[in-house]
């Protein structure tokens, strides 16, 4: 099942455990507006390469749309729109005033020299300019994008609309990017990790951890995890993959990947196959890469009690019903990964405000934001009978379509 389908059935679930009017839930399915751009550059060999870019704006009832720019070959319009609503759902449960949206143009950046990325990022903003916006819909770094990226999509709107720092989140410091971004989705993930623990008597010192993914979100939970006291036993990426049952030293992993940029040469570790990595033992597994990685083929080998989603959608649906039924509990992404878009909610808070905050007063900020959006699931769960999942999704739809229906909308 691809993530549109599997985004679209937890939203149906949802929606039929709230009693939801079958002409609201149709209404709130389908996406506010569907864009697709041509964007043609000339390279740097002179010759013209034309792009497919796309923007999905799902759903603006409780504020601007809100979601990345991907730059990655694989994007095409079905991810997008997924990503696009499951952004509707996530920034409801994280109660920030958002709704959803997702973008991406195919393209390989490794294989684009920075002058093409950056002639490629402002013909793209050059084609959706007047359909973003501060209060229409924020972009935001995602796969393949980055600050740089940002800066650019800054630039090249500001042309048309005057200096606009709250029109993207995820932009350089310099230009109003808020302290604490960088960190933000893995420290989101820590909270989570703390809040779910918290509720089972245990504790981030006491648990040993896995981690699939050693990128932005998977090398900052790691290191966060290893500050606060976590065994990290096993990590891996598209290097490869370690592991260590006395745990990794995450310091030293760290310089090493910085000077290296490959796990597999590092001291101290065991090598072990990518794929054995979703299977180790460990209390706590922790996928931070792409997407369906967990699923039938592997899902019933899991040794992990506890599973947090760092990536969007790493847990297929047979994967999920068979996880359940081992008692395995699954912190879901709506959730677990929300620590990025609470704290881009923040920086575009302080771009409106022209207020800046220090780095303390965003993580304070970010941990209370993740505790009571763990405290309202639960209590989701509770007055649905649920498993976190549908919590999750349940609270996200609910927000959306009383918003929906306060607003004024009519069958």
């Amino acid at each position: 099942m691809n993530a549109l389908a599997a985004t679209s059935r937890n939203f149906r679930q949802a929606a039929r455990l709230l009693g939801l009017d079958s002409k609201l839930e149709k209404s709130l399915l389908i996406p506010f507006r569907e864009i697709k751009v041509e964007c043609t550059i000339p390279k740097d060999d002179g010759t013209l390469a034309t792009f497919v870019g796309f923007r999905v704006q799902h759903d603006n009832a409780r504020g601007p749309m809100k979601g990345g720019i991907r730059y990655h070959p694989e994007v095409d319009p079905d991810e997008v729109n997924a990503l696009a609503q499951l952004m509707t759902w996530k920034t409801a449960v994280a109660a920030v005033p958002y709704g959803g949206a997702k973008g991406g143009i195919g393209c390989s950046p490794g294989e684009m020299s920075t002058s093409e990325l950056e002639r490629l990022t402002r013909v793209f903003t050059q084609k959706i300019h007047d359909l973003i916006g501060t209060h229409a819909d924020v972009p935001a770094p995602d796969m393949g994008t980055n600050a740089q990226t940002m800066a650019w999509m800054l630039d090249e709107y500001s042309k048309f609309h005057g200096h606009s720092p709250a029109v993207v989140t995820g932009k350089p410091i310099d230009l109003g990017g808020s302290l604490g971004r960088d960190a933000a989705t893995g420290r989101g993930v820590l909270y989570a990790t703390e809040a779910l623990l918290t509720e089972h008597g245990k504790s981030i010192s006491g648990s040993t951890f896995a981690i699939q993914g050693f990128g932005n979100v998977g090398s900052w939970a790691a290191q966060l995890i290893h500050q606060k006291g976590g065994k990290i036993v096993a990590l891996g990426d598209v290097t490869g993959a370690i592991s260590n049952k006395s745990g990794i030293d995450i310091p030293a992993l760290m310089e090493h990947m910085n000077n290296s940029g490959s796990l597999k040469d590092f001291h101290s570790v065991e090598i072990i196959d990518a794929a054995e990595l979703l299977v180790h033992e460990c209390d706590v597994l922790v996928p931070c890469a792409l997407g369906g990685v967990l699923n039938r083929g592997n899902a019933a080998d899991v040794k992990a009690r506890f599973i947090i989603e760092g990536a969007n959608h790493p847990t297929d649906t047979e994967a999920d019903e068979i996880l359940a039924k081992k008692g395995v509990i699954v912190l879901p992404d709506i959730y677990a990964n929300s620590g990025g878009v609470i704290v881009s909610y923040f920086e575009w808070v302080q771009n409106i405000q022209g207020f800046m905050w220090d780095e303390e007063k965003v993580n304070m900020e970010l941990q209370k934001y993740m505790k009571n959006s763990f405290q309202h699931i639960k209590d989701m769960c509770k007055s649905q009978n649920c498993n976190l999942r549908m919590g999750a999704f349940t609270l996200g739809v609910n927000r959306v379509a009383r918003a929906t229906l306060l607003r004024g909308w009519e069958a």
